[in-house]
């Protein structure tokens, strides 16, 4: 018997296999144990892919489609076996991924005509017909010189624009029934893992669909979301005519010299669409009184309140702003998790007949005293707080259930304006490798939380899951009950963030589990050049997180 290794295992059982074992050999020996199919595996806190060998003692976690990576894996890959068929079915077609839509991927398929449900079909027989086969994905590590060209072979630009930036000399490409492609991140072994998916003719593109990590069974129900679509469309539409549609594009502008420039046209472009919101509200046939906003978190909510309550009063009206937390029930009132916390999250924290009542009265001219939360005690106070406003005054509230009728269903609908406000990133690596909006977020959160909040990046990072799982309760459902959406990315402000992100995850220890984290979004944040934020005017959204802003923030 040749040299063994002791690997410890999900169910913290250490074993003994023979040196140079594959994860995918063990996965098969234990994937009884597991409810859904293994799709990778975290070694010793570095993410790997089940064709990785071990060479040394180990702990191994396998992870599937129930966690965010094992999640990842399958949807990337999934990406990918769509792109396969699409080529195979309309020879000579482009494939781009755009950005996430209802729990799945809008993609678009380019100089192939347009589009209809018998093409769409005819795509999605061909991905079942290549996942039947179990055809495998191969990983091949390529010099830079050699990867170059195979894409310029290929006609694939866009990853020759990646490569251009490239510090390091090599770099992994997959390939399948002779497609080759670069991915930001792991595969599964082959396509015979990808079990669950639809396509959904979405003019003037298609709607990849799969299992989520919540029920990795079953494909969950589409729900429209054409507000949330149109303000994707009408940002990456502003990015074609800017040319700066994925990461090298901004890479250029910094390294010409011309980051002055766009921070300038990004700036400004959200100054005419918070100018052109406050002229929707103020000339209303319907009179606004009560205008609320909401968003996830990191959307820069706060400072998006105080521009816009400058903009309506350009237009000649008055301001006033009430938060929803001074509202929140005393301690001994709030509601309970099923693990017995308080569930500060829930609508139901918030005194929501009290809300109505003084919010309406406002509203009729009486003047009112407003509550104020003291999260110190736990409980409401009432320190004299008494407002009063006029015919020319619009009251504006900010917080995570603005968009939910139960927060204010006592109040007039004729009264009320709903905005919704997310950094919904145009931005991706390259045609096939997008930059989800949650990691936009995580990474304004966790410069913010550092700079102002004095928390580590480990912390903001353990309390990421908690945050988005609260969103998905309490945001998201409601996002297209909004008036109006309000996109708050900035088209240059990762290569800002970067700057003071990077050292901050650098800190995080290998010995940590949320390294694996921290290495994915460094991985992510070194395809981008940094830039200094001496330009970055101190109204600018990104003052929020990065410091200086004028406002109180």
């Amino acid at each position: 018997m040749g040299e063994m290794i002791k690997v410890t295992l999900n169910d913290h059982q250490t074993r003994q296999y023979p040196k140079s074992i594959k994860l995918l050999e063990i996965a098969k020996e234990i994937q009884h144990k597991l409810e859904y199919k293994i799709v990778g595996a975290i070694v010793d806190n570095n993410l790997r892919e089940l064709d990785y060998t071990l060479e040394e003692d180990a702990d191994v976690e396998f992870v599937d489609i129930a966690s965010s990576y094992g999640n990842r894996f399958y949807t990337r890959s999934l990406a990918f076996l769509f792109i396969i068929a699409a080529k195979e079915v309309l020879k000579g077609c482009k494939v781009t991924v755009e950005h996430s839509l209802s729990k799945s991927l809008y993609c678009e398929i380019h100089n192939a005509g347009s589009l209809d449900g018998s093409r769409v079909k005819k795509i999605e027989e061909k991905m079942r017909e290549i996942a039947h086969k179990d055809i495998p994905f191969v990983k091949k590590k390529y010099s830079k010189k050699d990867a170059e060209k195979l894409f310029m072979e290929r006609e694939q630009y866009d990853k020759l624009e990646l490569l251009a930036h490239r510090n390091k000399d090599s770099i992994n490409i997959y390939s399948c029934m002779g497609y080759y492609d670069y991915f930001y991140g792991y595969l599964v072994p082959s396509t015979g893992y990808l079990d669950k998916f639809e396509l959904l003719c979405y003019p003037p593109g298609i709607v990849l669909r799969f299992p989520t990590r919540e029920n990795p069974h079953e494909i969950p129900e589409f729900f429209d979301q054409p507000k949330l679509f149109n303000i994707y469309r009408e940002f990456e539409e502003w990015g074609k005519i800017m040319g700066i549609g994925n990461i090298s594009q901004l890479n250029d502008y910094i390294l010409k010299g011309d980051i002055k420039e766009l921070i300038w046209i990004a700036e400004a472009f959200h100054e005419k669409k918070l100018a052109e919101i406050a002229d929707k509200i103020c000339s209303s046939k319907e009179k606004k009184k009560l205008v609320l906003i909401s968003g996830p978190s990191s959307s820069g909510k706060t400072t998006f309140t105080q521009r816009l309550s400058i903009q309506i009063r350009v237009n000649g009206l008055k301001t006033v702003a009430i938060s929803i937390d001074d509202f929140f029930k005393n301690r001994d009132d709030t509601p309970k998790t099923p693990e017995g916390e308080y569930d500060f999250e829930t609508i139901d924290a918030i005194d929501i007949d009290l809300f109505n009542e003084l919010i309406n009265k406002l509203i009729a001219g009486e003047e009112i005293e407003l509550p104020y939360f003291n999260f110190h005690t736990g409980n409401r106070e009432w320190r004299g707080r008494r407002l009063k406003i006029s015919e020319e005054h619009i009251i504006l509230v900010e917080g995570i259930h603005g968009l939910n009728q139960k927060l204010t269903q006592g109040i007039d609908a004729s009264k009320k304006y709903k905005i919704y406000i997310s950094p919904l990133t145009h931005l991706n690596v390259d045609n096939h490798n997008r930059v989800p909006t949650s990691d936009l977020r995580l990474i304004r959160r966790m410069v913010r939380d550092y700079q102002f909040r004095s928390t580590d990046a480990l912390t903001t990072i353990k309390r990421w899951d908690s945050v988005r799982n609260g969103e998905d309760k309490y945001i998201y459902p409601y996002q297209e009950a909004a008036d109006i959406m309000f996109n708050s990315s900035l088209v240059y402000e990762l290569s800002v963030l970067k700057n003071i992100a990077m050292p901050l995850l650098e800190k995080i220890d290998k010995s940590m589990v949320e390294y694996v984290e921290a290495k994915r979004l460094m991985k992510f944040l070194d395809y981008l050049l940094p830039s200094d934020s001496k330009c970055i005017p101190n109204n600018s959204i990104l003052r929020e997180f990065i410091g200086n802003s004028c406002f109180q923030v």
